[in-house]
């Protein structure tokens, strides 16, 4: 313990020699406001455990942009549309990077996937094929199929805790219809029987490599300390949990090739993803060649996020409503005037449903999956509104803030779903006061398939069932608030009692 006391005081008095060092150079340049900092360790201590909310008190302070010094990283802080619009649209190409995290490199083969690769022209090509090959919305459509039947399997799920006047446990049922969706549409299949407890530790894995991606590693700031997270044990953690993923994602890809060699099919017939990534891993589009390694950065990518972005949106949103019961009461007789007394929800009927979207967007306003979106780096030095940026500045763009900025929202920490009713303002991208899914070369290219998801589900909670707290809980002493890490799930999961609405045949 003496030994390593001693090469942590080591190590810190070089990290302050190096930061003082840098702290000259800096204040020759116009450099954006800072809050004040400790030696050593700069404002890392002002994080806190949900940064989204710190950081949007120190912006409230300091402004819309603000730098950071955490550790040895100087970060830059977006808090406003303005500003996020100068980051991701004006200078959009100079910020459209990724910085190589610990959790990123170790979880996706080394950054080889979509969302965390640099940018460059394998980052463009790769995304290329996933919007054309994987995303598109011919082939979202495609697996419609799928979304119900996962649907309408949580529907039943939840009808018989009806017949047994129980409550539900929402938050976990949410995630595996989410869980099922994305399984089946990536992998091809939905694991039952024997494999069914592999299917579950797959989801667990996932979840649990969530909340590492949102955990702190001393090597993302003291990249000369990173032997550190090694003793702290999350290096360990980091290892164990990936090497489990690696090996379940490799039969996945063995199930396929085997298929495939059985049934003569040379992958022209694409059923799922992986049949999609297999054939294009064979007769490639692409400038670089796929390795097998970049199949299972990919297929992690469409797991990860199509499970979480789905659950917490539908999670959120169900909170919000039964604590606003006038929400509730107008989405319920919306879906069941649209939808009649057909035997289930449809998707030719979200069309028609309006108000419920409302309500998806507001969600998705007060509640974004991950507040401070994908951190993104500057690849040179660039001046925004006269200050210096330098090249190798890591950005937090916090969508949280943005989307409970007064000077953009009018009530903006009021669940108000008529806000959207005569607002344009939409998610897509191009309204930079609501930017969930992040905005300019980096959007998520999973939208459509992530609301369809979210929009079904929903419609059919309101549809079959009316909602109830459980005993003792109400709607001003649910726990509202949010658990760490990247995405933001509710700390508490969501307890309800369903009622009847509707006899299931």
């Amino acid at each position: 313990m003496a030994i390593l006391l001693s090469l942590l005081f080591f190590a810190a008095s070089f990290s302050f020699l190096l930061l003082k060092l840098n702290e000259k150079k800096a204040k020759k340049a116009n450099l954006p406001p800072s809050p004040p900092k400790l030696p050593i360790i700069g404002n890392l201590h002002q994080l806190g455990t949900l940064p989204h909310r710190s950081l949007g008190s120190l912006a409230s302070i300091h402004g819309p942009l603000m730098l950071l010094h955490l550790g040895q990283i100087p970060t830059l802080v977006v808090s406003s549309a303005k500003m996020a619009e100068e980051i991701m649209k004006t200078h959009d190409l100079i910020f459209a990077s990724r910085p190589a995290i610990t959790p990123a490199r170790r979880i996706f083969y080394d950054c080889t996937d979509v969302v965390f690769a640099p940018y460059g022209e394998y980052w463009r090509q790769l995304r290329k094929v996933c919007v054309l090959e994987l995303l598109s919305i011919k082939r979202v459509d495609s697996y419609r199929w799928i979304r119900e039947e996962e649907v309408g399997l949580m529907i039943e799920r939840i009808s018989q805790s009806c017949s047994m006047g129980t409550g539900v446990n929402l938050s976990e049922l949410l995630l595996s219809v989410s869980s099922g969706t994305t399984t089946r549409v990536a992998f091809g299949k939905k694991y039952e029987g024997e494999e069914e407890e592999r299917k579950n530790k797959f989801a667990d894995l996932a979840a649990e490599l969530t909340t590492l991606m949102g955990s702190f590693f001393v090597g993302d700031y003291f990249p000369w300390l990173a032997w550190v997270d090694f003793l702290t044990g999350m290096g360990g953690k980091l290892k164990r949990s990936f090497q489990e993923l690696d090996a379940f994602v490799d039969q996945v890809i063995d199930d396929h090739l085997v298929n495939r060699e059985v049934n003569g099919s040379d992958g022209v017939e694409q059923k799922d993803f992986v049949d999609v990534l297999l054939h294009l891993q064979k007769d490639s589009p692409l400038g670089v060649q796929l390795t097998k390694s970049n199949l299972k950065a990919v297929i992690l990518d469409i797991f990860s996020g199509g499970t979480d972005t789905t659950a917490v949106t539908l999670e959120w949103a169900m909170a919000e409503l039964i604590k606003h019961p006038v929400a509730m009461e107008k989405a319920q007789a919306e879906v069941r005037r649209v939808v009649g007394e057909k035997a289930k929800v449809e998707e030719e009927d979200l069309r028609q449903l309006h108000y419920l979207k409302l309500i998806i967007k507001e969600t998705l306003r007060f509640h974004p999956v991950a507040p401070l979106l994908v951190p993104r780096e500057s690849t040179r030095d660039v001046v925004i509104r006269g200050y210096h940026i330098p090249a190798k500045t890591r950005v937090f763009v916090n969508a949280w803030a943005i989307g409970r900025d007064p000077v953009s929202w009018e009530n903006a920490e009021e669940f108000c779903p008529e806000r959207f009713a005569h607002n344009s303002v939409d998610f897509k991208g191009q309204d930079f006061e609501l930017i969930p899914f992040g905005a300019g070369r980096r959007i998520c290219p999973g939208i459509a398939f992530g609301i369809s998801s979210v929009e079904l589900a929903l419609a059919n909670l309101l549809y079959w069932f009316n909602w109830e707290f459980p005993k003792g809980l109400t709607k001003d002493n649910l726990d509202m608030s949010e658990a760490p890490g990247l995405t933001a799930h509710m700390k508490c999961p969501l307890q309800l009692v369903p009622k009847h609405h509707f006899c299931l045949n």
